[in-house]
């Protein structure tokens, strides 16, 4: 089916006439009749005060003052029209958003887009990273990834990534500070933090030594490192500056290239973990999104 185009009245009249060189051709592709489309003419002449188009034998040409304006009207004709296509096609084109937080977003979902794209090239997708989510409600419109548990956010919610953890750090820092054959030896390495609120919702190095049963404050002259975002924890892991957590899902390329290595036993919250919710209301790029999700963590 044709876009209808912009209704520009004697511009989009005008253009066409200079465009073909005559009358009769214009009101056909215009769908006008030739009265109709002389008349503008007339009009348009009067209120110029020139002659904007000469008669010929076969057709019209323009005059000297017909094509300035027609070299102005032809321009801004095009534009319009582009402009319209342009608008159009972005009201068109389907989209969704994600909300979900930094960790996830950098470390599991950005590495996976390529795959996303290749299925669904005409969706566009926006990704709203918070440093939190666990609380937030997906809007009505929107998927999210959130980290908590299925206490928090019902039976609608679908388990992506369950909690497990485990103590990494890089080759380097193990060769040269491991190993660390016993919990107790993690105790005594100099230990990279992620700053939470208290209580934290995820484990954490003081409950990862409470459940190991190992006694050791968050800070223990150890020349600890701290830093707000996961990401930040597991690039200072990457420099060799000390043991992160890590939450197994989002390090396992690094764990797999060998970049990172595992330095101690791992710890499972089964119920706890990355929890995706569909919006109230579903549409057809919520329920593609949602499905490329459940697919990629290995959900059926």
């Amino acid at each position: 089916m044709a876009e209808r185009a912009v209704d520009l009245g004697w511009m989009r009249i005008f253009a066409e006439i200079g465009r073909v060189g005559s009358l009769s051709s214009a009101a056909s592709t215009l769908g006008l009749t030739q009265p109709a489309v002389s008349y503008q003419i007339r009009r348009l002449e009067e209120q110029m005060g020139v002659a904007l188009l000469t008669r010929q034998h076969r057709g019209v040409e323009l005059t000297p003052a017909g094509q300035r304006l027609f070299d102005i009207v032809a321009r801004s004709v095009g534009e319009i029209d582009d402009l319209a296509r342009r608008l159009r096609s972005e009201v068109e084109r389907p989209s969704i958003r994600l909300h979900t937080d930094y960790a996830f977003s950098a470390l599991w979902l950005i590495p996976r887009m390529h795959a996303f794209r290749l299925l669904y090239p005409d969706m566009d997708i926006q990704i709203v990273a918070t440093q939190r989510m666990e609380r937030e409600r997906s809007e009505q419109s929107d998927v999210a990834v959130v980290f908590g548990t299925r206490a928090e956010f019902g039976a609608r919610a679908k388990l992506l990534l369950p909690e497990k953890v485990a103590p990494v750090c890089s080759q380097g820092f193990l060769d040269r500070n491991g190993p660390f054959t016993e919990p107790a030896d993690l105790a005594r390495g100099r230990l990279i933090h992620l700053d939470t609120a208290a209580p934290s919702p995820w484990f954490d190095w003081r409950s990862y030594f409470a459940q190991i049963g190992i006694n050791r404050e968050p800070h223990a002259g150890q020349g600890d490192l701290s830093f707000n975002t996961y990401s930040l924890v597991v690039q200072a892991a990457l420099g060799e500056q000390g043991l992160a957590l890590g939450w197994m899902g989002l390090v396992d390329p690094l764990l797999a290239s060998g970049i990172l290595a595992i330095a101690g036993p791992s710890l499972e919250a089964p119920d706890r973990g990355y929890w995706l919710l569909q919006p109230k209301t579903r549409s057809p790029q919520s329920d593609q999104l949602g499905a490329w999700l459940l697919s990629e963590a290995g959900i059926g």
